[in-house]
């Protein structure tokens, strides 16, 4: 994802109506390169403009901060009791997920607000891109790899499986090995108490040890388990996507055919039409050759 540095002017492109945006990048970076900045009129000219659903987002963070700021809130209380859950606490996962789930929708409100006062459609496919750059930038956070949020120049789909792992925790460090308890001696004497108390406690931080390397294997085996629900939750989720655009493309076939369908009846009532006619201004002439024919006939007799 194409970072922006945080640089007043750089900034300030990302709040502009986006049909404004090429102008201003242009004369930004015309500007810097006439003050001698060369390197940072290069950077600033090289920008693409963002598609609007990205710019929909910028429009969030820059316009609508506190809403924007609750998103990231509840997606990092998310990840806190993802975390916790991963290392074999309990911790509520509901709350979070309400809370995300409000934010999200208030965000999708304004952001059909933005796209309507800026003049663009919100289609489905526009909104739901919009809600698939909001998802993963809450799920991305403050984290040092997350996209810059406020500044993007393209969409941005969740975080892959590698990525979500260090979100979630730091590099595991595998355990140290159980310490050793000495032999006793054959003897004992005031010594061998203090050794026999050295090794009860010795003992028992090897019982914690073992506890706690049980601990850790069960909460790794539950990560990979959760890490394969995921998994296939994310290919059931590309799956549902393919067979939503299949029926949006049967949809659009069906209306493509209703309007064919209604347009060859237009064009047969027309035709039906003009058929009455033709038999009712036929039959006018022959009444009148009929009466004519008549007329002549009487005259010979």
């Amino acid at each position: 994802m194409p970072a922006v540095r945080e640089t007043t002017a750089g900034d300030e492109l990302f709040r502009l109506p986006l049909s404004e945006f090429t102008a201003a990048r242009n004369a930004l970076a015309a500007k810097l390169k006439k003050e001698g900045d060369s390197e940072e009129s290069e950077r600033i000219k090289a920008l693409p403009k963002p598609p609007v659903s990205a710019w929909v987002a910028n429009q969030l963070y820059w316009k609508h901060r506190s809403a924007f700021d609750r998103l990231l809130a509840a997606g990092e209380q998310f990840r806190n009791a993802q975390a916790a859950q991963l290392a074999g606490k309990s911790a509520d996962l509901r709350g979070p997920l309400d809370a995300r789930r409000e934010a999200l929708g208030e965000l999708t409100k304004i952001a059909a607000a933005i796209l309507h006062e800026g003049g663009h459609p919100s289609s489905p496919e526009v909104m739901r891109r919009i809600m698939t750059t909001l998802e993963a930038l809450a799920t991305y956070g403050t984290h040092s790899g997350a996209p810059p949020a406020g500044r993007l120049t393209a969409d941005i789909d969740p975080p892959g499986f590698e990525a979500l792992a260090m979100l979630m925790a730091d590099v595991e460090k595998s355990p140290r090995s159980a310490p050793v308890i000495p032999p006793r001696r054959a003897h004992p004497s005031t010594d061998d108490k203090v050794d026999e108390a050295l090794a009860a406690r010795i003992g028992a931080a090897n019982a914690s040890l073992a506890e706690a390397q049980r601990e850790l294997k069960q909460a790794r085996d539950r990560h990979q388990a959760l890490e394969s629900s995921l998994k296939q939750a994310a290919m059931e989720a590309k799956e549902a996507e393919t067979r939503k655009h299949e029926a949006e493309e049967r949809f659009q076939k069906a209306i493509a055919f209703a309007a064919e369908t209604a347009q060859r009846v237009r064009d047969l009532e027309t035709d039906e039409r003009e058929a009455a006619q033709a038999v009712e201004n036929a039959t006018r002439t022959l009444e009148m050759a009929s009466t004519e024919l008549r007329t002549l006939l009487s005259y010979e007799s």
